[in-house]
């Protein structure tokens, strides 16, 4: 199993999760985050005063499925999402060893 941590712009939300239900994701976790990669934010002028915008709004979209799905998934994501401008986003690849469903006990592929 392979834990997916995908972070993109709030806009391109909607289609990321098209994409998951797609792909047969069992489910999702969904977090609001800022942050910023190699662009470092943008300047903006405001007023006629100059300041820097370091912080971006992105969301981050994490799913737990099967390593034959993830790879689906990455493949989907890179070749729909992507803008070819800088902050489309990331993907973060994760082992799972177990997963355990609390109301049941259930464990492995089955907890999904």
């Amino acid at each position: 199993m392979k834990k997916l941590e995908i972070v993109v712009k709030p806009e391109k939300l909607e289609e990321l999760k098209v994409i998951l239900d797609e792909c047969g994701a069992n489910g999702i976790m969904i977090t609001n985050i800022m942050g910023y990669g190699n662009q470092k934010g943008y300047k903006q002028i405001y007023r006629g005063t100059e300041y820097s915008v370091n912080l971006l709004p992105k969301m981050k979209v994490e799913t737990v499925v099967l390593a034959e799905t993830a790879e689906k998934i990455i493949d989907k994501v890179t070749e729909q999402i992507k803008t070819g401008n800088y902050g489309d986003g990331k993907i973060f690849i994760y082992d799972v060893d177990d997963a355990v469903r609390i109301r049941t006990g259930e464990r492995g592929v089955e907890a999904l």
